[in-house]
């Protein structure tokens, strides 16, 4: 269900006995508060950078536990809001799980961490990471790698998605 028909959501929660969850597309906490209040999910995957960074996130898992909803932070985009979201996780009680598509599991997969002094930063093991400690977010950016990369030319479209009968999907 897209993000702008969020008022059904209740309705499904209702009728199945699936956990919903929902949340990368939502921006603020007075987006997540109806979310909340009326019932219609068990999990929030609030995005850092969507919401306006930390301290947002934070107010929004707080938010959530006082509705005994889970949060799973969800993180598509950077080590660097890896290791933002890594910062509420941490602290936060209904936070069950950290969604990651970076590879950062892998140093010599992931394209993300090149961007850090240390591309093995984080620390995995079996699924889990280990809470960065160094001061601010726990890492160090590679502000010549950084510089290194604005240089060229970046040719990024939001793909289209298509279902076999040629309709428009939602990705």
């Amino acid at each position: 269900m897209l993000p702008e028909h969020s008022e059904f959501l209740s309705t499904l929660t209702e009728r199945t006995g699936v956990p919903i969850a929902t949340g990368e597309r939502v921006h603020s906490r007075y987006d997540f508060k109806p979310l909340l209040t009326e019932g219609a999910v068990t999990v929030i995957q609030p995005d850092v950078t969507h919401v306006g960074g930390i301290t947002e996130l934070r107010k929004i898992s707080t938010m959530a536990e006082a509705f005994d909803v889970a949060v799973v932070s969800y993180c598509p985009l950077s080590p660097i809001a890896f290791a933002a979201n890594l910062q509420v996780v941490f602290c936060s009680h209904n936070a069950v799980m950290q969604e990651q598509d970076l590879s950062l599991h892998d140093p010599t997969e992931s394209v993300g961490l090149q961007y850090l002094e240390d591309p093995e930063t984080f620390d995995f093991d079996d699924g889990y990471v280990s809470r960065p400690t160094d001061p601010g977010l726990g890492i160090d950016v590679d502000g010549s790698y950084v510089r290194e990369q604005s240089r060229g030319d970046v040719r990024w479209y939001n793909p289209v998605w298509r279902h076999e009968d040629g309709g428009i999907a939602e990705w």
